[in-house]
């Protein structure tokens, strides 16, 4: 299979999906959709991450930080400090050898 062909497939699927996202933007959505889609982001967070967390030969230590770091964001509504503790718990987990 050639190269722009291979392109040219891959821009029939994904452009008319990016353009159906784009058309909801002005859509009055009822409020079960509403609803729906503003977990979306905190669920495709999770997939992005727990691969990365639980498929790594040092998992423990990343587990601990993904914690640690998931706790702070939970009580303090604030991702900085969020991301901030949770690589002070992995720093502080490789250097207790966790």
């Amino acid at each position: 299979m050639s190269g722009w062909l291979v392109i040219l497939l891959m821009w029939a699927v994904t452009y008319p999906v990016r353009l159906l996202g784009l058309s909801l933007g002005r859509l009055d959505l009822p409020p079960f959709w509403l609803a729906f889609l503003k977990f979306v982001p905190v669920s495709v967070f999770a997939a992005l991450v727990m691969p990365d967390v639980l498929g790594s030969p040092e998992w423990p230590r990343r587990l601990v930080a993904a914690g640690v770091g998931g706790a702070l964001m939970w009580r303090t509504r604030n991702l900085g400090l969020g991301i901030l503790g949770g690589f002070a718990a992995y720093w502080a987990a490789r250097l207790l050898g966790v």
